[in-house]
């Protein structure tokens, strides 16, 4: 009998070390979101928090795990954000949260009482809850499965840029490149898309192509940075997307999710063709776009 106690004493006092000195958080909150983790990601990154400061944040590796430093009025909290998808559409997440001047004392209240640490913490995962809904509502994401993408040839200028940013590019450059077409009496066979060359998904940035397609000729003016190609068909994977292109990137993360559960190959060079010309304005859900990733089995790089 008392060796048993003992026993049980050991654990106990393991489990207090571990608690108090070995455990890397202060508290856990866990909620549900009804998206998919590549949009929760880049809300996350795009967050401005209302109720103090994010001075960093850095995602660890996969698009699943984020880790942010807020500043308070007098702390600075260590939040670790962990999503795991659920289905196709909702996903849970598990925040770990630390106040890094004050941990210990932190670990010795919590189980005892409700403290304005936790409190605290509650409010800012409310606040990005909060602003999470009001984004996934702004958009809708669809998957057609798999398709192909159509040959062209096209006229087209490369760009590099942060990903939140490529939309702004293109509203910069689509003037530009519709006034050489004009100018010089080329033809358009098709809607414009963009073509993505390069996506660093831990930087969130890309070099991509927006081109227009062209009726072929063999006397196209030369321009220093207008370029002229032609693509083949190319199989892929297709989804719809309807809201502001700003924000049209949160399908190429659907379409990732699509492949992995379908265990489908892709090449993560998004191509998105668009339906609609912002300028004209008008209620931006109803602005479609067609999202593609290539099938990597088809040896294509």
């Amino acid at each position: 009998m008392k060796k048993l106690g003992y026993t049980v004493l050991g654990i106990l006092l393991i489990g207090l070390i571990w608690y108090l000195f070995l455990k890397s958080y202060d508290y856990t909150i866990r909620f549900k979101a009804n998206t998919f983790p590549g949009a929760i990601n880049q809300m996350l990154k795009q967050w401005d928090l209302k109720a103090g400061t994010i001075d960093k944040t850095e995602q660890n590796g996969s698009i699943y795990q984020l880790t942010q430093e807020m500043s308070f009025s007098d702390s600075i909290h260590r939040y670790e954000w962990n999503i795991q998808p659920l289905t196709d559409s909702t996903s849970r997440v598990q925040v770990n949260v630390t106040d890094i001047n004050h941990s210990f004392s932190n670990k010795i209240k919590v189980p005892f009482s409700d403290t304005d640490f936790e409190k605290r913490s509650r409010r800012t995962v409310r606040e990005f809850m909060k602003a999470l809904n009001e984004h996934i509502n702004k958009f809708k994401v669809g998957i057609v499965g798999k398709d192909s993408i159509e040959a062209s040839y096209y006229a087209y200028v490369t760009v590099k840029t942060k990903q939140e940013e490529k939309a702004l590019g293109m509203i910069k450059d689509f003037p530009y490149i519709i006034g050489f077409l004009k100018e010089n009496n080329i033809k358009q066979s098709g809607i414009p898309f963009l073509q993505v060359t390069e996506w660093n998904q831990v930087a969130d940035s890309v070099t991509y192509n927006f081109c227009f397609p062209i009726v072929y000729n063999d006397s196209l003016p030369k321009h220093k940075e207008i370029k002229y190609k032609k693509n083949k068909a190319i199989p892929a994977i297709k989804a719809t997307y309807y809201g502001n292109y700003i924000t049209s990137d949160r399908a190429w993360y659907r379409l990732l999710d699509y492949a992995n559960k379908e265990n489908i190959t892709v090449i993560s060079k998004p191509i998105e063709y668009f339906y609609h010309n912002p300028n004209q304005g008008g209620n931006e859900l109803s602005w479609k776009a067609e999202i593609f990733l290539p099938l990597k089995e088809q040896g294509i790089e």
